[in-house]
């Protein structure tokens, strides 16, 4: 009677029931009932609306058996729901996936190892399936969370504790491909969601490399790699990052800073630079300018910590401006170079900084914190160089005028760099280190024109005085020119200060001038030349300065001469002869001696590229007795490390000098205009001569202006010789007067007709200049405003003051007073 009941209740239990609990054996050692299951998809193929009941009846039973800990039936239950779910796409599977999703979240929800790597696969086998109709409502929170958790594992198996990492991070793979693919459903790039994320992959893969730094270990499953949580995490991390769009780039990237801040993963920064090598190759090209503002943004929030931080932060820097120079980098060009010149200047000030504040006690850490801040200064140099370099010509023209524009010069207002809040070794340090920027950025670029290389905002600032003050600066200035005029690049054949024997054996490349090189050399040659010729009297010029000098002429001969510029640079090179010989400079001996082997260098290449033989006759037969009788004249001598140097050069040795009447004779016979020979060279003046604190040329330029062709020392003497009765009887002779009138006169306009037009107008500019100087002078002393009572302004130093005068002590006109 009661087994007729209970056949009875049994048969009156809903199909679906007995059909699921069918599949259930007695000993789950047995495994899942085949026949069984296959009646229950049949049933569930055959009546979908029934789906929801069979999914819940299934999480009624798995919840229990989990409960119970008969996790062999749990296995059963899970085996069952992913055979159903693969077999069933229709409509009604939504019901039933939100019963899956929450055996799932159970599984996951225990402690025990294995039924959560049993949810996790069963959830990955569930973010493979491609569902008709996305479902707008279902959301994925607890299972980030739960995963994210998973990948952080600390079981004190370690077996364990990597099947459970490697189960979060399949996991959160399977969430981003549920999710990732569906635009409605962005619920997955919400900072909450990728702030667990993104540190989980990122933990593990720092775990494996440096489980790589400190050395291998043995792996009992033989070392697969589908088993290595390092792999699996780039991959995700990869995934994640190729999905990631314009809205939602922001996001993903963020955490990867978090991180390396958290962990202090800057220094050293090897996981960091792959952590961004992985960003930059993952996401789309056109995306890389987000990557890029990312990391200018941190660098600006992190601007106050150590040097090897910021160096690190650069280095990741450069290692995406490097992928991304290759392809588009939007409209971050200027702001990549405008934030690294900002830190630069903020490195300076640091480094300024500590120095002033341990002066008169030298301590090893300062000395460290300059070094760190050398650093991390020849970080930004090379990432500004290497992105630069990799720019279109256009835009590389743009970067240069934008760099030069932030380097302090004397006399410019609108600097951002103010070499007043700077001092004198700021200001120096500041302008070597956006030379050295600039230098790189030049590297390798090719101009059609000299004028698109050497435009006048550009040349003008670079070519200032104010980038003389110092050996190293000049030199960076000369090799800044040297990649802008080398087009055929010629400048590795002229590398080192010589007497080449054969001109033709280093196979010259040079091209015909153009119209637009000779209307630039008419414009600004004798900006080059008043360089080269004021660089040539500097005291602490050394071997490599005079090597530059050499590479300068030599490579404005190639690529800029014609026969006018090259009549130019002998009238140069013979006035760099007379700086040596005169020296009213009171240079030293090396000096002079230098800039001798130096003239004799270029013109010895100079004569051969114009290929006069009159000419060339002249500079050998000079070298060869220079050679015997004064070798400290040639540079193969001069700039030995032990060189035995004259006491005294004596002006009577013609021999050992290149005369300009010979070398204006050998030229005159090859068809060379050469009545400008005759006119010494004089550099042209600035406005800047005037207001640097360095020796002004100006004297030294009013006085040569009025030195005749023909001149010599013995002029000068006579012009000192004592006053006597003889003296004052031919200066009252009429006859004298009228006489030495005449041959001024004559000399002016010889000097009109033959010197060129660029130095009559400096001339003539230079004394309107001194003029007006004076004249504003006396406009000041005599017209001065009234007083008033809100004070008159002062200019002290550079610094305006105000000085107010009482109502009361004011002196009022007797009209206004009544």
């Amino acid at each position: 009677m009661c087994l007729g009941v209970c056949c009875c209740c049994a048969a009156l239990r809903p199909r679906y029931k007995r059909l699921v609990d069918n599949i259930f054996p007695e000993d789950p050692k047995d495994g899942l009932v085949k026949a069984d299951m296959e009646k229950l998809t049949f049933y569930a193929v055959s009546a979908p609306e029934k789906l929801d009941r069979i999914g819940a009846y299934l999480a009624e039973r798995l919840s229990r058996d989990v409960v119970r800990h008969r996790y062999g039936y749990v296995l059963i239950a899970m085996e069952a729901l992913d055979q159903l779910l693969m077999a069933c796409h229709s409509q009604s599977i939504k019901p039933f996936v939100e019963s899956f999703l929450h055996m799932v979240a159970k599984l996951l929800e225990s402690g025990e190892p294995k039924l959560q790597v049993l949810g996790t696969n069963s959830f990955v086998k569930f973010a493979n399936i491609e569902e008709d109709t996305p479902s707008y409502h279902r959301r994925y929170d607890f299972f980030v969370s739960r995963f994210s958790a998973m990948c952080h594992s600390c079981d004190q198996d370690p077996e364990v504790q990597t099947e459970i990492r490697i189960a979060g991070i399949r996991g959160i793979q399977g969430v981003v491909r549920k999710t990732v693919n569906d635009e409605l459903r962005a619920t997955i790039w919400e900072p909450q969601h990728m702030d667990k994320i993104v540190p989980s992959l990122l933990f593990n893969m720092q775990k494996i490399e440096d489980i790589d730094r400190t050395g291998p270990q043995s792996s009992p499953t033989g070392g697969v790699k589908e088993e290595n949580p390092s792999v699996l995490a780039e991959n995700c991390f990869r995934e994640l990052l190729g999905r990631a769009t314009y809205g939602n780039m922001n996001n993903a990237v963020r955490p990867v800073f978090a991180h390396l801040d958290h962990h202090k993963l800057w220094d050293p920064n090897e996981f960091a630079v792959s952590c961004f090598k992985i960003i930059m190759y993952s996401i789309q090209a056109q995306y890389s300018h987000h990557v890029i503002q990312e990391i200018l943004g941190h660098l600006d929030v992190r601007k106050r910590d150590s040097p090897r931080v910021r160096a690190g932060i650069i280095q990741v820097l450069l290692e995406a401006v490097a992928i991304a120079a290759k392809g588009s980098i939007g409209p971050t060009v200027l702001e990549v170079f405008n934030t690294l010149l900002k830190h630069l200047r903020i490195s300076v000030d640091l480094e300024l900084g500590d120095r002033r504040s341990s002066a008169g006690s030298a301590t090893l850490s300062t000395s460290s914190k300059e070094s760190d801040e050398r650093i991390v200064q020849n970080a930004i140099i090379q990432t500004i160089g290497f992105f630069g370099s990799n720019l279109p010509d256009y835009q590389r023209s743009e970067i240069m005028m934008f760099i030069m524009s932030k380097v302090p010069v004397l006399g410019t207002t609108s600097q951002i760099l103010d070499p007043s809040h700077l001092g004198d070794l700021g200001t120096r340090r500041i302008q070597i280190m956006l030379l050295r920027s600039l230098l790189m950025v030049t590297s390798g670029y090719k101009a059609t024109t000299i004028s698109n290389a050497l435009p006048a905002p550009f040349l003008d600032p670079l070519l200032s005085p104010s980038l003389m003050e110092d050996s190293e600066l000049r030199q960076l200035v000369l090799e800044i020119l040297h990649n802008l005029i080398d087009r055929h690049d010629n400048r590795a054949k002229l590398r080192g200060i010589r007497i080449i024997p054969d001109v033709s054996d280093l196979k010259i490349k040079r091209d015909k001038i153009s119209r637009q090189d000779v209307s630039f050399m008419k414009k600004h040659g004798q900006q080059l030349y008043r360089h080269i010729y004021l660089g040539c009297k500097e005291e602490d010029n050394v071997q490599k300065n005079f090597e530059l000098l050499f590479t300068s002429l030599a490579l404005t001969t190639i690529e800029l001469a014609n026969e006018e510029v090259v009549i130019d640079l002998i009238r140069l090179a013979i006035a760099l002869q007379d700086i040596a010989i005169i020296n009213e400079d009171n240079l030293p001996m090396f000096n002079r001696c230098g800039v001798m082997a130096l003239v004799a260098a270029y013109l010895n290449f100079l004569s051969q590229m114009i290929a006069v033989p009159a000419f060339c006759q002249h500079v050998s037969k000079v070298i060869e007795t220079r050679s015997v009788e004064a070798s400290y004249f040639l540079p193969e001598t001069i700039f030995k490390d032990k060189c035995d140097l004259p006491k005294s050069l004596e002006k009577d040795e013609t021999d050992l000098f290149f005369l300009t009447n010979k070398i204006a004779e050998s030229l005159g016979g090859s068809g060379y205009s050469v009545e400008r020979l005759s006119v010494p060279y004089v550099p042209q003046v600035t406005d800047e001569d005037r207001l640097s604190r360095r020796k002004s040329i100006v004297d030294t330029v009013s006085l040569q202006v009025d030195i005749l062709p023909g001149n010599n020392t013995e002029d000068k003497v006579d012009n000192t010789e004592e006053i006597t009765f003889e003296a004052l009887k031919k200066a009252i002779d009429n006859n004298g007067l009228e006489e030495q009138e005449k041959e001024k006169r004559r000399l002016v306009i010889e000097k009109f007709q033959k010197a060129p037009f660029e130095e009559i107008a400096a001339q003539c500019e230079t004394k309107a200049n001194l003029l007006h100087d004076r004249l504003a002078q006396i406009l000041e002393l005599t017209i001065r405003p009234p007083p008033s009572p809100s004070g008159t302004m002062t200019i002290t130093a550079g610094h305006a003051h105000y000085h107010s005068v009482p109502v009361y002590e004011m002196k009022f006109p007797d009209l206004c007073v009544y």
